[in-house]
């Protein structure tokens, strides 16, 4: 079986129709180029503020539940990746200022706690940590990468 290639595999093709195709990946890894869950879940994404993040969180969240009841493994999953980028962007505006952690020479800028961003951070984390809990998701996921890689 070839190697999947993110770049020329996800390019034109929709997932929801050819679900075999799709390969859970580590992370977040292909969040942005998986359609049409990029297209249907992106325009909730957002992290600027708390308020901001819940309400974000919330429609993500309801977005796999959908994805759930549609037995959509794929939407489900996608919407997790959301979910974990919302936890690691959030963070990394949390910890540097403008989101940038490294200058032009590699270093790492300097640390700086921004108590918003952490905030808005962990209420992505803890609708994280409950999709990683969830026994049915978890289920799905095996199944799927079973089958599929």
């Amino acid at each position: 079986m070839k190697e999947f290639d993110y770049q020329q595999d996800y390019k034109q093709t929709d997932c929801r129709k050819n679900p075999e195709l799709y390969r859970v990946g580590r992370g977040e890894q292909g969040v942005l180029m998986v359609e049409p869950y990029k297209g249907e879940i992106l325009p909730h994404w957002r992290f600027k503020t708390v308020a901001i993040a819940e309400e974000s969180s919330k429609e993500i969240m309801t977005l796999f539940e959908k994805y759930r009841t549609d037995d959509d493994f794929v939407g489900m999953d996608m919407a997790r990746k959301f979910i974990q980028m919302g936890y690691t962007r959030a963070r990394r505006y949390a910890n540097h200022k403008g989101g940038k952690k490294y200058d032009a020479d590699g270093e790492v800028l300097p640390y700086e706690l921004n108590e918003e961003k952490a905030a808005a951070a962990a209420v992505f984390k803890a609708c994280w940590d409950q999709i990683r809990a969830d026994k049915d998701y978890l289920a799905r996921q095996k199944k799927h990468q079973a089958a599929f890689g």
